[in-house]
């Protein structure tokens, strides 16, 4: 009779421990493990056994590097704002149509370009306003300087197309649907006080922006073919 071989249940692997791990840091790992299920809502599952006097890990630190395609590069030390395209256009256009003036188009950039950030406002009394456009006028002999008179009346006008609006107390405020130095929370805010301010009239600034649109606009013969026109010939009478 042959006996029959004892059936021995099959071996398990083993887990071996890494000869770099070591008591504390298994203990850190599962700290970390279970910090960060917290933060995600779920609890992560201890995968070794309990181990006494084992110290609580207090937080987790992440640093990001910084992004280079988040940084812009512009000319000067103030800074740069955001503008309309629809405006950036319209600018050249009214100019060419006699639209605007020189002077109108000269104070506006002016302002825009002086805001303090996140507000919309600039703060310039007239004087600053001329004496600013002024500045490489003064350093050369003989040029054509803008007056105050001049740039009260353009501040004027520009109020009554509704981009600039007076805030008292030698201050500006643009109309920051067409020209804002910050971010986007920023402008809304801005938006949204400018609309209490006005009691949400769709009318009032910053809506209804002018000029009126120039319906025809004369050509300019700027003679860029060379050809010289033929004098026109006019019938004397009496």
């Amino acid at each position: 009779m042959t006996s029959e071989t004892p059936s021995r249940q099959p071996r398990r692997p083993r887990a071996v421990p890494s000869p770099a791990s070591s008591p504390e840091s298994d203990i850190v790992y599962d700290d970390i493990l279970n910090l960060l299920g917290e933060q995600l809502g779920a609890t992560a599952q201890d995968t070794t056994p309990a181990r006494t006097a084992k110290r609580k890990l207090k937080g987790v630190t992440f640093e990001y590097e910084d992004d280079p395609r988040s940084v812009h590069s512009f000319a000067g030390g103030a800074g740069y704002s955001l503008a309309s395209n629809w405006f950036t256009q319209l600018l050249p256009q009214l100019f060419i149509a006699n639209g605007i003036t020189k002077s109108q188009l000269c104070v506006f950039l002016y302002v825009a370009g002086g805001q303090r950030p996140g507000t919309g406002i600039a703060e310039y009394t007239q004087q600053e306003i001329t004496d600013g456009l002024n500045g490489l006028a003064a350093k050369k002999p003989g040029a054509k300087k803008i007056t105050r008179p001049t740039v009260n009346r353009a501040v004027r006008t520009l109020c009554e197309y509704k981009w600039l609006e007076s805030a008292g107390n030698g201050r500006i405020r643009l109309n920051v649907t067409l020209w804002f130095q910050g971010n986007s929370a920023a402008q809304h805010e801005v938006l949204a006080q400018i609309a209490a301010d006005h009691d949400d009239d769709p009318s009032a600034f910053p809506h209804r922006i002018g000029p009126e649109m120039v319906h025809h606009q004369e050509a300019l013969d700027l003679n860029l073919d060379g050809e010289v026109p033929e004098p026109v010939r006019r019938k004397r009478t009496g």
